[in-house]
């Protein structure tokens, strides 16, 4: 995990990244509705603080946290976890979430965020950092694209959740006398 709660001097006097604990969960939730409010979407937040425990620090962790910190204080976020190019041959990082409280903004702190997370990938040999942002969000869309982002042309996320992916899944019925063992 991203270095568990030691804090990463980043050349910005009063500035620090750490990796997220679990003594962090009520931040990161903090954070994610945060971020949804901006993103317009709050009413589709149903994380916990029980959910989160269980996928970034239980047994089966799925995604790691980078908080960073302004004077000890609590003033960004970074949710991330690894994908793989089959292109490439290798893994990339998915940055799922990046939030700077609004009164943190222009200091470079998401800058300092995700050269970060270009370092670390670097160090784990990705191959990728990637991420998607909303259209009509066009600061981070110019922001994004001053640091040497490139939006994908031609590809369009695609999505199943709720119903839709209950069903979907439903419809698999595995043969009960060939199939003997269970996928992880």
């Amino acid at each position: 995990m991203a270095n568990g709660g030691l804090s990463v001097d980043t050349g910005l006097e009063g500035f620090t990244i750490r990796g997220a604990t679990a003594s962090d969960l009520g931040v990161i939730l903090s954070f994610i509705r945060d971020l949804a409010e901006y993103e317009r979407l709050l009413h589709e937040v149903v994380a916990t603080e029980d959910s989160l425990r269980e996928w970034l620090f239980g047994e089966r962790r799925v995604a790691e946290v980078l908080i960073g910190e302004w004077q000890h204080r609590p003033v960004a976020f970074a949710l991330f976890f690894h994908n793989f190019s089959t292109f490439l041959g290798k893994p990339g990082i998915y940055l799922e979430d990046l939030f700077v409280k609004p009164e943190m903004r222009g200091k470079g702190i998401g800058r300092l965020m995700l050269t970060y997370l270009a370092q670390l990938a670097r160090e784990r040999g990705c191959g990728r950092l990637e991420w998607s942002v909303l259209n009509w969000n066009e600061p981070a869309i110019r922001f994004y694209r001053s640091i040497g982002a490139v939006p994908m042309d031609g590809w369009t996320v695609n999505r199943l959740t709720g119903e839709a992916l209950e069903t979907l899944a439903g419809e698999f019925r595995p043969h009960p006398l060939r199939n003997r063992s269970r996928l992880p």
